[in-house]
């Protein structure tokens, strides 16, 4: 997909524009006191910060109100509705949905501007880099990872899912692209990382279990082969070095343990037997 050329300009001469609609960026939180100040210096330019915490026992409160954040707190309703009551709870109706550990880039930023300025949609994606082992992935799984993350929140929504959540547009609304990445810089170790999938992966067996899907033997054993071939050799992922392989395997782990646990919760053996 072809990307407008931006030209860069000062947010304060978007800001200070009466076309300009105002904007709220809004973060969910919950110990995020060592990724919390980037992300807030780089969505500076909204014109209100809304940080919606869950219960952090850390110094992410106090990091965030220094910034001039409106802090609120809410206890953790799972990830979907977490985030969708933070919207709703935002002064102004557009909106820029951010992890803490996302940051905007300068590009992205001035794109963000424009579309403030020209209201022409009232949905955006963007493009997410992830960093991972110290590298920005730009292949396989890893990227373009597009998001919808801007919008007018009369026109979309956060959906209800606990996990993997998503912004759901309404059915008139075309979502545009936003130029420049939002990136993803998760500074966790491999260790935690692997923690946070393997409860990803529970949030999203149960999630299966309660829609009354069913796993099987075939989804266990050949759904983590065609992620492989589809990312690593199809989206070109070994183009990223050791860190592409490494996080292209742990999400076939992912999909594997996903229609396991599902199987668990089935009651059944783990194999088929005759």
């Amino acid at each position: 997909m072809c990307r407008a050329k931006i030209s860069w300009v000062k947010a304060s001469d978007y800001k200070d524009s009466p076309a300009r609609t105002p904007l709220s960026a809004v973060i969910i939180t919950k110990d995020a006191a060592t990724q919390i100040e980037a992300c807030l210096a780089s969505v500076a330019f909204a014109d209100e910060i809304l940080v919606l915490d869950s219960g952090s026992t850390d110094a992410t409160m106090e990091i965030a109100q220094r910034h001039g954040a409106r802090v609120l707190h809410q206890d953790w309703l799972g990830f979907g509705p977490q985030k969708q009551f933070a919207v709703s709870a935002a002064r102004h109706d557009w909106v820029l949905c951010l992890d803490a550990d996302e940051r905007v880039t300068a590009q992205l930023q001035g794109s963000i501007e424009e579309a403030l300025v020209s209201q022409r949609f009232q949905a955006y994606r963007v493009a997410r880099a992830n960093v991972f082992m110290g590298r920005v992935l730009r292949h396989g799984e890893g990227y373009p990872d597009w998001s919808l993350r801007l919008f007018d929140r009369n026109h979309a929504h956060w959906s209800d899912d606990p996990v993997h959540e998503s912004v759901l547009p309404a059915p008139h609304v075309q979502v545009n692209t936003l130029a420049g990445d939002l990136m993803h810089e998760s500074s966790e170790t491999l260790a935690a990382y692997l923690a946070k999938q393997n409860k990803y992966t529970s949030l999203q067996a149960d999630r299966l279990f309660q829609q009354g899907k069913r796993a099987s033997v075939a989804q266990i054993a050949f759904a983590p082969v065609v992620r492989f071939i589809k990312f690593y050799f199809v989206r070109l992922g070994f183009l990223d070095g050791a860190p592409g392989l490494v996080h292209i395997a742990i999400g076939c782990h992912n999909s594997m343990m996903k229609y396991a646990k599902l199987r668990e919760r089935q009651g059944m053996p783990t194999r088929d037997t005759a």
